[in-house]
C-alpha cells in the first residue's frame, strides 16, 4: 500500500522513473510516438502516462481511506458494502398514463427490479394539471402524467408501498406529489412510518441546470425545509431530498463541477435546516444524493470516493454533526443519458455497462441503467429489460462485488481522487467569494461554468480530438432496427375525462376549505406539509394546490445573463 512506504520512497521512485524515461521510454517514443498528443478524461482533465507513489507522496491511509463504514468513508458507508447487500436496482420509468406506467412497473418487478423510480411528464414537473393550456401536447411524453390522488392510486395499483421503496424525480411541486404518495399508501392501510423512498426535491440544481422551477428561491427553500421537518417527525424512513448532480452533468458540466456544485447545494440545504432550528443530527441522516455515471471509468470512481470524504468532513467539522450517520453520503446513480447516441443504438449497451461498473465500483447504494433506445424514444420493454440485465450481470457475474473498494491504493485512482477533492474545494472558495450558492445562481456563475464546459466538450467532438464511436468515427449508414415504444393514443383523452370526473365527484366545500388552509400556511409561514396532505385527501388536484401557493409565493423568472 502507498501509505506503508517509507518517507523517502516516493523520491526514489521519482528518480527511477526519470531513469526509465531517459533509457527506455524516450528512445521508443522517438520511433513510435503515442497515438495521441494529449490524453484526457471525459471532463478534459489531463491524464499522466503513469502514476507512482510520487503522485501521492503525502498519502496517509487513516486520513485518506480508513475502513468501510468508518470516517472518512472513502471506502464506503457500509461495513460489508456489496458483499453484504447489493445496491437497489431501480429502473427510472414513466410514460403516458398512470395505467401504462403501472404495467411497466409490474413488468420490471417481475424481471428482478428491487426498487421503483418515477419519471414525471413536464406538465407535472411544472405543477400543471393535464387540462391546463400549458400542458397541451405534452401529456406523458417525458414521463407519467400525475394530476390527482386518483392518478397516484392507479400508478401503484397492485404494489405494496411497505414492500418496495420508491424514488420520485420531482422538484418544484415535490411536497404535493409526496403528499399524493403518502395519501395513496395510507389508503392501502400503510402507516407513514412503514413507507420508504425518496423525493428529489432539489430546487437549487433546477435554477442551475434543469430549469423546471416554479417558485422563487426563498419560498422554495422554505418548502424543502418543511419536508425535512415533517419527514423527520412523521415519515422517518423517507429521504426527503436527493441532492442531484445528475442534471448538472447532463447539462454539460465536468465531473469536478458536478461534484462541487452538488455538494455546495447540499451544504446550503443543511444551513437552511439548521437556521430553521432543526437538529442537524435529526435530519441529516435522511439526506441522499444522486450522481451521474459517465464514460471515464476511473474519473467517475474517483468522483464518488471524493464525494464521501468531503461530505463527511464538512458535516463533522463545519456543522458539528455528532451522529456518524449524518456524515454518510448515500447516493443513487444513473448512467449518462447525454452519452447515448441515436446512431448504432445497440452500442449504448456497452457504454451503459462501463458506466454501471463505475457506479458499483464507486460504492453506489442504488442504480438506474439507461436503455439503449433512449436517444430515440422512451424505452421499449426489450430495451429496459436489457438495461436491468446489465445490472444483474455486473452483480452476479463480473466479480467486482466480491471485495470492497478494490481500486483503493491504486496510484492513479488515489491521485485522481485527491485531484477531484482539490478542484471541489477550489469551487467552494469561488462560490463563497460570490456570497454563497443563491447569490452565485443570481450572478449566473454555475450556468456559465457549465455552458463553457459543454461547449469545450462539443468542440472536441467536432474537431475530432475526442472520438465518439458511431458519431465522428466508426460510422455506419443503416436503418434503425430496434423496436420503438408506442403510447396509448387515447391516453390524453382518458386523462382529461378522469380529471373532469374526479372534480365532479368530490366534496367541493371541503376541497375549497383545504385549499384555503394551504394558502394560510404559506402566508403565515407554517409548515405546509400537513395542510397540503389534507388538501390532497379532499381531492384537490396538483394544479389547484400549486395555484394557491403561487398566489402567495409568486413565480420565478430567470435573470438574463450574457
Amino acid at each position: 500500500m502507498p501509505g506503508d512506504y517509507e518517507d523517502n520512497v516516493p523520491e526514489k521512485i521519482a528518480k527511477k522513473q526519470k531513469e526509465w524515461e531517459d533509457k527506455t521510454l524516450n528512445p521508443l517514443l522517438s520511433k513510435h510516438p503515442e497515438r495521441l498528443e494529449k490524453f484526457i478524461t471525459t471532463s478534459s482533465m489531463p491524464i499522466k502516462r503513469i502514476y507512482t507513489p510520487a503522485d501521492i507522496k503525502d498519502f496517509d491511509y487513516e486520513e485518506k481511506l480508513g475502513f468501510p463504514s468508518e470516517y472518512p468513508f472513502t471506502r464506503g458507508v457500509q461495513p460489508t458494502m456489496h458483499r453484504g447487500r447489493l445496491w437497489t436496482m431501480r429502473q427510472f420509468a414513466g410514460f403516458g398514463s398512470a395505467t401504462e406506467t403501472n404495467e411497466r412497473y409490474h413488468y420490471l418487478l417481475n424481471h428482478g427490479e428491487t426498487g421503483l423510480s418515477v419519471a414525471f411528464d413536464y406538465p407535472t414537473l411544472y405543477g400543471y394539471d393535464t387540462d391546463h393550456p400549458m400542458s397541451e401536447g405534452e401529456f406523458g411524453k417525458c414521463g407519467v402524467s400525475i394530476s390527482t390522488l386518483g392518478n397516484m392510486e392507479t400508478l401503484f395499483d397492485g404494489i405494496d408501498p411497505t414492500k418496495v421503496t420508491t424514488s420520485m424525480t420531482i422538484n418544484g411541486p415535490a411536497p404535493v406529489v409526496w403528499a399524493f404518495y403518502i395519501a395513496m399508501a395510507e389508503g392501502k392501510g400503510a402507516a407513514k412510518n412503514q413507507i420508504g423512498g425518496t423525493i428529489q426535491n432539489d430546487i437549487l440544481k433546477e435554477y442551475i441546470a434543469q430549469k423546471s422551477w416554479i417558485f422563487p428561491p426563498a419560498p422554495s427553500m422554505k418548502l424543502i425545509v418543511d419536508t425535512f421537518e415533517y419527514g423527520t417527525k412523521e415519515v422517518p424512513r423517507w429521504n426527503t431530498i436527493s441532492i442531484s448532480g445528475y442534471h448538472i452533468r447532463e447539462a454539460g458540466s465536468t465531473a469536478a463541477q458536478e461534484l462541487a456544485f452538488t455538494l455546495a447545494d447540499g451544504l446550503e440545504y443543511v444551513r437552511h435546516g439548521v437556521e430553521r432550528g432543526l437538529d442537524v443530527d435529526a435530519f441529516a441522516p435522511r439526506l441522499s444524493f444522486f450522481f451521474n455515471a459517465h464514460n471515464d471509468l476511473f474519473e467517475e470512481i474517483a468522483k464518488y470516493r471524493a464525494a464521501r470524504r468531503i461530505w463527511a468532513r464538512e458535516m463533522k467539522e463545519t456543522f458539528g454533526a455528532k451522529n456518524p450517520r449524518s456524515w454518510w453520503l448515500r447516493f443513487h446513480t444513473q448512467t449518462a443519458g447525454c452519452s447515448l447516441t441515436a446512431q448504432q443504438p445497440e452500442i449504448n449497451l456497452i457504454r451503459v455497462t462501463i458506466q454501471g461498473l463505475a457506479a458499483v465500483m464507486g460504492g453506489t447504494q442504488s442504480l438506474h441503467t439507461n436503455s439503449m433506445d433512449e436517444a430515440l424514444a422512451l424505452p421499449s420493454e426489450k430495451a429496459v429489460r436489457l438495461a436491468l440485465r446489465t445490472q444483474q450481470i455486473i452483480a452476479h457475474e463480473s466479480g467486482v462485488t466480491n471485495t470492497i473498494d478494490p481500486l483503493a491504493g491504486s496510484y492513479a485512482v488515489e491521485a485522481l481522487t485527491d485531484e477531484m477533492e482539490d478542484q471541489c474545494y477550489e469551487y467552494f472558495r469561488k462560490i463563497e467569494s460570490l456570497g454563497g450558492v443563491l447569490p452565485a445562481i443570481d450572478k449566473g456563475f454555475f450556468q456559465k461554468e457549465i455552458a463553457d464546459a459543454a461547449y469545450r466538450y462539443q468542440k472536441e467532438i467536432e474537431d475530432n480530438t475526442r472520438i465518439m464511436v458511431g458519431v465522428n468515427d466508426y460510422c455506419l449508414e443503416e436503418e434503425i432496427e430496434i423496436p420503438i415504444l408506442r403510447m396509448d393514443p387515447e391516453g390524453e383523452r382518458k386523462q382529461l375525462q378522469h380529471l373532469k370526473d374526479f372534480k365532479t365527484n368530490r366534496d367541493q366545500i371541503k376541497c375549497d376549505r383545504a385549499l384555503e388552509g394551504v394558502k394560510r400556511a404559506c402566508e403565515e409561514d407554517l409548515n405546509t406539509m400537513p395542510y397540503i396532505l389534507e388538501a390532497v385527501k379532499t381531492h384537490a388536484t396538483l394544479g389547484e394546490i400549486i395555484g394557491v401557493m403561487k398566489e402567495v409565493f409568486g413565480e420565478y423568472k430567470e435573470p438574463a445573463i450574457f
